[in-house]
């Protein structure tokens, strides 16, 4: 293995999964920080541990992320964090009706995603100041920049990332830079652990809504951080991955 690591926060399942393997295949180094303690069990089970780190917690809670930099920090020892992915978030958009939310929940959605993307960047700012070409990489959301019905937390959240992207790119470059992917729709079920794992069903619609003809995979995002992470003179950006889906007019 080589002394490039990539850190992904919800990365027991899902586009944070498929992300890690993704890039252990590639031959780096990876830690996997989840609140589904199952999910990195049934992952670190598979790979080396000298090759693979899984830490509990919970992203959105600043004790938990300073505890697990702690531990990311003991296991780097000398060497440097090269990319930090902040995936981590509530992946059901919909919050209901906005006379019905209440603070709370729209909070869940601000700290699992957004407040998340702040502390863990924060933490890992020292480790990534190491690394020659360290990057993060936000995973924000089509839903950025368009809506569906009842969604305004989860929209809010994602559009705060985009503006947290440049404005982190503006101020930790030149030694790091920070982008932001917006995925469309991803198919994530063939990513999750075992006992949730199931093997999608799209009809001739779902695909016909992207214009690339199929629905998005687990393996265009982790390409497209791939991407980012070796770029060197692509800083602040916002890359929409979604198969053409939000540049293509569907009338009623």
């Amino acid at each position: 293995m080589s002394d490039r690591t990539i850190l992904v926060t919800g990365g027991g399942n899902g586009i944070g999964r498929g992300t890690l393997l993704h890039f252990h295949g590639l031959g780096w180094r990876i830690v996997a920080v989840d609140r589904d303690e199952a999910a990195l069990a049934e992952l670190a089970a598979t790979l080396p541990p000298e090759t693979c780190l899984t830490i509990t917690a919970d992203c959105g809670r600043e004790a938990d992320v300073v505890t697990a930099f702690t531990q990311v920090t003991e296991w780097l020892g000398d060497d440097p964090l090269t990319c930090l992915v902040n995936n981590s978030g509530i992946a059901d958009p919909v919050c209901g009706p906005l006379e019905d939310l209440q603070l709370a929940d729209w909070q869940r959605w601000i700290d699992a995603s957004l407040t998340a993307a702040f502390l863990c960047s924060r933490e890992a700012l020292p480790l990534l100041r190491r690394a020659e070409g360290a990057s993060i990489v936000n995973i924000s959301s089509t839903r950025a920049l368009q809506s569906e019905p009842d969604t305004f937390a989860y929209a809010a959240t994602k559009g705060g990332l985009d503006a947290l992207t440049h404005a982190m790119a503006v101020s930790l470059g030149p030694e790091v830079r920070v982008n932001a992917i917006l995925p469309g729709w991803i198919e994530t079920g063939p990513w999750q652990q075992a006992a949730e794992r199931e093997e999608p069903e799209h009809s001739a619609a779902d695909r016909d809504q992207h214009p690339v003809g199929r629905v998005g995979e687990v393996a265009d995002i982790a390409q497209a951080i791939e991407y980012l992470a070796g770029a060197g003179f692509v800083t602040g950006q916002q890359l929409v991955v979604d198969g053409g889906m939000t540049k293509r007019m569907i009338y009623a």
